[in-house]
């Protein structure tokens, strides 16, 4: 399989992870993810009570709308451009209709009140500003030297914590290893030995990578089933190092862990994407999207501005 087909399912599975994730996000109780809505295979509506009241089967989360305003000014400007970028982010929630966490709400009144794009990030410590990144990996995947910083400023501008920043440029890295060639589980362990990463964060990545001989529900209600980097980060190591070789299964069994698992499908589905292509996902899932037709234009755009 050729890496621009591999390419384009890092972006296409991240979305498609996420508009699976939507029907039980948030839903903190497996059991009752269960009882409701027996084991989720297929794209599912929200039920009540839920936070995306107005959201259908097929569209996105919030983490997932957001990551379509980031792949459409990639489109747009040829690359990131940290301004352009936050004015079109800014404009999506002007009469939004979907759920608006603690960092979007944070970083508007920080913008309101007149701070530039680079200092207005909320100190969210959330996974959800790393984990949208699918279409920044692809855009920038030819150029090294500014896929590492673009990911973290694109982060920062709205979850401005060491933690979610890094969390940011490590996802960055895998996925561009991953769409290379390298299994994800052995790039993971090269960077949970590497010096010039953090030790919080190699720590993580080894906890992650511990926990793949375990059953996906214990290992994510071990590490955390919230948002939080220190949570959903080393849930995400696991969900990539248990399932690189069957992805489908990992991100049915990511959805029926509960919690956040949106934003860890989000960045699970990028790396399983670039790593194993159109068998990243199941089929009904990419159909069933309703941005799937942009999607693809999209991305079809970025290739045609790319660098020959």
């Amino acid at each position: 399989m050729s890496e621009a087909i591999r390419a384009r399912f890092l972006v296409i599975a991240s979305f498609a992870a996420d508009a699976l994730a939507l029907g039980a996000h948030w839903i903190y109780d497996p059991e009752r993810i269960r009882r409701e809505f027996g084991r989720i295979e297929d794209l599912a509506d929200p039920r009540p009570p839920t936070y995306h009241p107005h959201r259908r089967r097929g569209e996105f989360t919030h983490y997932g709308d957001q990551a379509l305003v980031l792949l459409r000014s990639l489109a747009e400007q040829g690359g990131f451009a940290e301004e352009p970028f936050s004015r079109s982010w800014r404009a999506l929630f002007r009469n939004y209709t979907g759920y608006l966490d603690g960092a979007t709400r944070k970083t508007l009144e920080n913008l309101a009140a007149g701070k530039p794009p680079a200092a207005a990030g909320s100190d969210s410590e959330d996974l959800g500003g790393a984990a949208r990144i699918a279409p920044l990996v692809f855009a920038l995947r030819d150029r090294p030297g500014e896929i590492l910083s673009a990911a973290r400023r694109q982060t920062a501008l709205t979850h401005n914590h060491p933690q979610a920043v890094a969390a940011a440029g490590l996802l960055a890295r895998l996925g561009r290893e991953a769409l290379g060639g390298t299994r994800p589980s052995e790039a993971l362990a090269r960077m949970a030995e590497d010096p010039e990463i953090e030790p919080i964060s190699r720590r993580w990545i080894r906890e992650g990578l511990a926990s793949a001989s375990q059953e996906t529900l214990p290992a994510v209600l071990g590490f955390g089933q919230d948002c939080r980097v220190a949570s959903a980060f080393p849930a995400t190591v696991h969900l990539i190092a248990r399932w690189e070789e069957d992805p489908v299964r990992g991100l049915i069994e990511n959805v029926m862990a509960g919690g956040d698992s949106a934003a860890r499908g989000l960045a699970a589905g990028m790396v399983f994407g670039a790593w194993k292509g159109p068998e990243a996902v199941d089929g009904r899932w990419v159909a069933g999207m309703q941005a799937e037709p942009e999607i693809r234009e999209l991305l079809e755009a970025i290739e045609r501005g790319r660098p020959r």
